[in-house]
C-alpha cells in the first residue's frame, strides 16, 4: 500500500508517522517518550520521518502517556511595573531559568501578578492550570496561601528565596541574606560611621526581613544602639528609597543602607536635592550589585549576588525532583561578596 506524505504537520497524527514506518502507532509513541523496548534500527527510523515531516506531538497528548508536560512555571506575585522595573533582577533571574530549562529540553510558563487584582484570582488559576511538571516561586510573602497549598499536593516546588516557615519541607535556593547584611553594616561600621540608617525591603519577604536582621545585629555585635528612629520601612524599589531618605534626613544619620541598588538609586537621588554630600556626609551602601551600581554617581558599594545562577539552579532542581533524579526538600545557599565602591567613604578613610 502507497502512503503518501503529509507536509503539513498540523494534520499528521501518530497513525500517518506509523504507516510511514512501518510500525504500529505504540511503538511511535515509544519513541516519541524515548521509551525502551524499540530497537535501535526502528527508533532511527521513526525519528527520520518525524523530522523530515516537522511532526510535533501533541503536548496535552503526551501529558496524558508520560505523566509530564516538560512545561515548569515560574510565579512572580507582582506586577510588572515591579517586576520588570530595575530592568535587570528579575529578568537576569528568569534568564538563569531559562538556560536551565532550554538545556533540560524543558519550557516555561510565566505568571505575574497584576495591579488591582485579587490575590485569591492568579492562584486560583494556577492550581487549575495542568500544563506543569512544577513551580518556581520568586519573592512571595512567607505567608502566601500559594505556599501553603502546594505543600499539600504532590506538585513539585522550589523557592528562590529562604522560606519563612516550615523550612525543612520546602526546597530552596538562596544566599545568605542575614550574614551578607551584617558584613556590608559591619563594614560602615569600621569605617567609622556611627549614625547608621536603613531604608529597609519588603518585610512581608523574607529576603527583607534577613537584610534588616543582620543591620540590627551588627549594630548589636559593635555595642550600638538599635534606633527605630533610622529604620524606614521600604518595598525595595526607587521610590521607597527617595521618601524613605527625606524621612531620615532629620535625624542626622552618617551612612544610610538600601535593601537593594534600586533602592539606593533613590537614596541618592534624594540626598542629592538636599546637597548633602555622598560619601563625605553621609555613605550610602546598597544590595545585589545590579549594572546601575556601578553606574552611578558615585559608583555604590553594594553586596553581589549570583542572580543568573540562582534562577538556572532553581530550575534545575526542581527538573531534578520532577524526574525523580532527587528525593525530599533540598536547600542551597550562594556565597556572596562584598563589593566596595566610592560611596561608602572607604577611600576617604
Amino acid at each position: 500500500m502507497n502512503v503518501s506524505t503529509n507536509s503539513n504537520p498540523r494534520s499528521m497524527n501518530l497513525e500517518d508517522i506509523a504507516a510511514r514506518a512501518g510500525v504500529s502507532r505504540s511503538t511511535v509513541s515509544r519513541v516519541i517518550n524515548n521509551e525502551p523496548y524499540v530497537s535501535e534500527k526502528t527508533r532511527e527510523r521513526v525519528l527520520a520521518i518525524i523530522e523530515q515531516e516537522g511532526f510535533i506531538p501533541n503536548p496535552a497528548a503526551r501529558a496524558l502517556v508520560t505523566q509530564h508536560t516538560q512545561v515548569i512555571g515560574v510565579v512572580i506575585p507582582r506586577t510588572p511595573t515591579v517586576v520588570f522595573e530595575d530592568a535587570f533582577y528579575f529578568p537576569t533571574l528568569l534568564q538563569g531559568v531559562s538556560a536551565a530549562t532550554h538545556q533540560r529540553d524543558y519550557a516555561m510558563l510565566l505568571w505575574l501578578g497584576q495591579a488591582g487584582e485579587d490575590d485569591e484570582r492568579l492562584y486560583r488559576q494556577i492550581e487549575r492550570n495542568r500544563l506543569m511538571d512544577g513551580l518556581i516561586i520568586a519573592s512571595a510573602p512567607s505567608n502566601d496561601p500559594l505556599i501553603s497549598h502546594f505543600l499539600n499536593t504532590s506538585l513539585p516546588f522550589v523557592l528562590v528565596e529562604r522560606p519563612g516557615h516550615d523550612y525543612d519541607r520546602i526546597s530552596y535556593v538562596s544566599i545568605d541574606n542575614l550574614n551578607a547584611s551584617l558584613e556590608l553594616v559591619t563594614h560602615l561600621i569600621n569605617l567609622g560611621r556611627r549614625r547608621i540608617a536603613t531604608v529597609t525591603g519588603d518585610l512581608t519577604i523574607p529576603d527583607g526581613r534577613d537584610r534588616l536582621d543582620g543591620y540590627k545585629r551588627a549594630l548589636q555585635i559593635a555595642g550600638l544602639p538599635v534606633d527605630e528612629r533610622l529604620i524606614v520601612e521600604g518595598n525595595f524599589s526607587q521610590r521607597s528609597g527617595y521618601e524613605g531618605t527625606q524621612a531620615l534626613l532629620q535625624q542626622k544619620i552618617d551612612a544610610i543602607v538600601a535593601s537593594s541598588d534600586i533602592t539606593a538609586r533613590g537614596v541618592l537621588q534624594a540626598l542629592h536635592e538636599a546637597e548633602i554630600r555622598v560619601p563625605e556626609d553621609v555613605a550610602v551602601v546598597g544590595f545585589d550589585d545590579l549594572p546601575t551600581a556601578a553606574q552611578v554617581i558615585p559608583p555604590l558599594t553594594t553586596v553581589h549576588q549570583p542572580i543568573e545562577e540562582r534562577g538556572r539552579l532553581a530550575a534545575g532542581l526542581l527538573i531534578d525532583l520532577v524526574e525523580g533524579k532527587l528525593e525530599g526538600p533540598q536547600q542551597i545557599l550562594l556565597p556572596t561578596e562584598l563589593v566596595i565602591r566610592q560611596s561608602c567613604g572607604a577611600a576617604l578613610s
